[in-house]
């Protein structure tokens, strides 16, 4: 689903972010990045000294959650799922109306936001994952009851300064969850593990370590830049009877493709059974 484009410059909006955790402020950072005001931003933590680190580094303000959303236009919730039914209950009365709120918790659905904000609230759920960190990151926006066209905008607008965005029905949200928020610990996972083989192997692990990292960028530029499906990638490594084959028997022989994809499905069941608390 695409975005329109608006027909004239939107004006800046205010916006109160609370929690400013890991994904927070990689969100910050890049709003700030592309252009956001920082003055025109609120951020609320609950540990005090976090709050005050994120003012004295990034020019903008602090306030009391419900202070932070009064002026408002939008909202974004990057607090732990079990501490977002505590902070509606803080905010709710002080909402302004129209304004746009945006969740990036794990788990936390449209209706449980709407159920516990003002009837009428825009409510955004996000997906993002920690790539954002170094402007490479991967989110998926589902639009609540009532979020608009410009609304889903605005929320693009929040993510695409950290990577790219799409936008998708909630059903799909597990999944989302499953294979791109949880997906960068996958490959994290594969990574370790050629690391150490390098290591059995004889290499130093510094090299190790090089030659692996380098290995993965590269490939993931050809797949990002050739368009080309994986498996036709993967075929022009593997020449008939060569080392690249010896390695992949081995792969199919161990049942690597199948554990991948039941460990994905699990994913996404946890993901399921989260939601529902």
């Amino acid at each position: 689903m695409s975005h329109r484009a608006r027909s004239h410059a939107p004006e800046p909006r205010r916006l109160a972010l609370l929690g400013a955790g890991v994904m927070g402020e990689a969100l910050l950072a890049g709003l700030l990045r592309s252009g956001q005001p920082a003055d025109l931003v609120t951020v609320n933590d609950r540990h005090a000294p976090r709050a005050q680190q994120i003012v004295d580094e990034y020019g903008v303000h602090a306030a009391t959650a419900p202070d932070a959303v009064a002026d408002a236009d939008t909202v974004v919730l990057a607090v732990k799922p079990q501490d977002m039914e505590a902070l509606l209950g803080q905010i709710s009365g002080r909402l302004r109306p129209g304004a746009l709120v945006v969740s990036i918790a794990a788990g936390i659905t449209n209706a449980y936001l709407e159920a516990r904000l003002p009837d009428g609230t825009a409510v955004a759920r996000v997906m993002p994952n920690t790539p954002a960190l170094v402007d490479r990151g991967m989110s998926a926006i589902s639009p609540g009851t009532h979020c608009t066209e410009d609304d889903l905008a605005e929320a693009a607008r929040l993510l695409e300064g950290c990577g790219k965005v799409v936008t998708l029905a909630e059903k799909h949200m597990d999944a989302v969850t499953a294979i791109s928020g949880s997906g960068p610990a996958y490959i994290f996972y594969v990574v370790e593990a050629m690391i150490e083989a390098g290591v059995l192997l004889g290499l130093p692990r510094a090299t190790s370590t090089e030659l692996v990292v380098q290995t993965v960028v590269g490939a993931a530029t050809m797949l990002q830049e050739t368009g080309e499906h994986p498996t036709v990638l993967r075929e022009q490594v593997s020449s008939p009877g060569g080392t690249t084959m010896a390695a992949v028997r081995q792969l199919d022989d161990h049942k690597v493709r199948a554990a991948l994809m039941t460990a994905i499905e699990a994913a996404a069941q946890r993901s399921a059974q989260l939601a529902q608390g």
